[in-house]
């Protein structure tokens, strides 16, 4: 069974860190590549950051220098540091496959307001 189960959202002001963190099935975390993406409001779902399973990372530019991907392989999680927050980095985030794998978990909300 796949289980995606993401977690560490809140509100934070902008300029603020969070550290975002993603429980994933084994079946999926040894086989794939896995990504952060996120979802604002009225917006389409987008890739941020992937990180392979042998720790080569890749983010979208409007991340870049700001966000840090990293999995831990033994516990089945990746993460996400998210620093100097923008109120534009408004979204759920979500993680899974990179590509997904069709099942979303219920992703963690992150807020960036003043």
């Amino acid at each position: 069974q796949v289980q995606l189960v993401e977690s560490g959202g809140g509100l934070v002001q902008p300029g603020g860190s969070l550290r975002l963190s993603c429980a994933a099935s084994g079946s999926i975390f040894s086989i794939y590549a896995m990504g952060w993406y996120r979802q604002a409001p009225g917006k389409q779902r987008e890739l941020v950051a992937a990180i392979t399973s042998g720790g080569s990372a890749n983010y979208a530019d409007s991340v870049k220098g700001r966000f840090t991907i990293s999995r831990d392989n033994a516990k089945n999680t990746v993460y996400l540091q998210m620093n100097s927050l923008k109120p534009e980095d408004t979204a759920v985030y979500y993680c899974n496959a990179v590509p997904d794998v069709g099942y979303w978990g219920q992703g963690t909300q992150v807020t960036v307001s003043s």
